[in-house]
């Protein structure tokens, strides 16, 4: 559940700094409520997440979706420009985000306690 709060958190980031854009530097009423409703609701999301996912992953996870997620979101609305190398960092940061889960989600079942088994018919 925590790696979900965690995506929910990382989508919310984009959400608001696509409302930081909109909002106008904060003059327009209601793009500025939303966004601090949807920076607001990406924390909370955040820090459910961290209370299982170590603090580095986490916010290296959140980060790195709130960057790739506003860059993208910048190329296909915002019509800003892309090339080749914008897209290979892209592919960089994702790889990395895949692989913090990787090894986090590695690091949780070995520090797990291994359930033993007990001996038929022994009290």
């Amino acid at each position: 559940m925590a790696w979900l709060y965690l995506l929910i958190a990382g989508f919310l980031e984009v959400a608001w700094a696509y409302g930081l854009q909109e909002s106008e530097g904060f003059s327009k009423l209601l793009p500025s409520v939303i966004t601090v409703a949807l920076l607001a609701a990406s924390f909370v999301c955040f820090a459910k997440a961290m209370k299982q996912i170590e603090i580095g992953s986490a916010y290296a996870v959140f980060t790195g979706i709130g960057t790739v997620g506003t860059v993208i979101v910048g190329i296909i609305v915002l019509d800003e420009p892309v090339n080749v190398l914008k897209l290979l960092f892209i592919a960089l940061l994702v790889g990395g985000i895949v692989g913090l889960k990787v090894i986090s989600g590695r690091l949780e079942a070995e520090a797990k306690p291994k359930e033993t088994v007990s001996s038929a018919g022994a009290e």
